[in-house]
């Protein structure tokens, strides 16, 4: 039996490898509180590709040190979900005290650096200790993109591997690509918003949010749009709130300063009242992304979820963390603060979409590979290996 544990789970597992948010069917009980549910993108996906037999939390923040030896005798391995971990002001609670007395292998799959707008990283010794522990229990640590690399590689992590995030292959498929449609057949778009922001991670605040803002009005005059969230509590009001909720998040967003006066005006609170979508539920995210021609906006694994299921997605990039994905995988893209007017026809582009073709089944060997020299009994295919028939020809 495969006997495998996780640090941050972010949701409840169903049917063995399936997530949704704790108690979903709660609406009134989570409706005031923040999640990101691209965070259970990541854990549905990465359990998509593993063989596992059991499924348990390793907890950090009051964790049972007694039970260590219990653990390092049944279970495989650890793995810790893919995130923006590395930042200045990451908290991992207790996890050195539990990490030093852990003997089987801490898997670190997909995590991520965030570049701050102005200066360096800082980062406490706190993460700099739990960074080198999981390097040092496994052949490699994986992260999502250069960048991360090159932090880690400062810190003397020199055993990195770029593996990208787990949601691009959640289908598990290696011959995974991209092919465009005339953009005049297009009918139907998911757009991806993300109206919260922070001055330390994007440098133009005014920039995000008109740009944001016109870009859906744009979107949603030549296509039929969805507007697809990811947990913020004003939307989650919009959607799943009694009337009396959702007349109270329209509220709140046109009380506050930037939204009121750069994002918020009377076609997109239209297009928030007709058209937004929120789901506690992973699969329901890639049903509505395999019903829509395109997808496009700033949620990082929102668009990545399309792309996984073969939905061309354009990016738009605006901090470390997306420009970072966005090269990784070779995503076409726009950057936010360029200057320049963004026009869809520039970027449907097959040729564009080719570089995500050969990036993608680059980073499927890479992601296999990680796994496999780590230890973890994966699904992912070999694609290096010659199929059987193929074999026996040459033998």
């Amino acid at each position: 039996m495969k006997r495998i544990l996780v640090i941050s789970p972010s949701g409840e597992v169903y049917d063995h490898d399936n997530v949704r948010w704790y108690n979903y069917k709660d609406v009134q009980g989570s409706i005031g509180h923040y999640h990101n549910i691209g965070d259970a993108f990541v854990f549905d996906s990465s359990l998509k590709l593993l063989n596992y037999d059991r499924l348990d939390a390793l907890e950090i923040a009051k964790p049972n040190m007694a039970d260590l030896d219990r653990i390092n005798a049944e279970y495989d391995y650890v793995f810790l979900r893919g995130s923006n971990y590395i930042h200045s002001e990451m908290n991992w609670e207790k996890a050195i005290e539990v990490l030093k007395k852990l003997r089987i292998p801490v898997i670190a799959w997909g995590i991520g650096a965030q570049a701050p707008v102005k200066g360096k990283l800082e980062l406490s010794e706190q993460t700099k200790t739990v960074l080198r522990l999981m390097a040092d229990s496994t052949t490699s640590i994986g992260v999502r993109g250069a960048y991360s690399a090159q932090v880690l590689w400062d810190l003397g992590i020199k055993n990195v591997r770029i593996v990208g995030c787990p949601t691009a292959f959640r289908r598990n498929n290696p011959d995974l690509e991209i092919k465009l449609p005339p953009l005049d057949t297009i009918k139907t778009a998911g757009i991806t918003v993300r109206r919260e922001v922070s001055r330390t991670y994007a440098r133009n605040v005014e920039r995000y949010l008109t740009f944001h803002r016109d870009m859906v009005k744009e979107m949603a005059s030549r296509f039929d749009v969805v507007l697809m969230a990811q947990g913020e509590v004003e939307e989650k009001k919009m959607v799943f709130g009694t009337p009396a909720q959702r007349e109270e998040a329209f509220a709140t967003l046109k009380a506050n300063a930037w939204v009121g006066q750069w994002y918020l005006d009377e076609t997109m609170e239209k297009l928030h009242r007709e058209r937004l979508f929120y789901s506690d539920v992973v699969a329901d995210y890639e049903d509505l992304v395999q019903q829509k021609d395109m997808v496009l906006g700033y949620r990082l694994h929102g668009n990545l979820m399309a792309l996984a299921n073969g939905t061309p997605s354009i990016y738009f990039t605006y901090d470390s963390r997306t420009v970072e994905f966005a090269e990784t995988y070779q995503i076409p893209s726009y950057d936010v603060f360029s200057g320049k007017t963004f026009s869809l026809e520039e970027y449907w582009d097959q040729s564009l979409f080719d570089k995500f073709n050969r990036a993608y089944r680059f980073m499927y060997r890479e992601m296999r590979q990680f796994l496999v020299e780590n230890g973890a009994d994966t699904k992912m295919v070999d694609v290096m290996r010659k199929p059987e028939k193929e074999q026996l020809k040459a033998a």
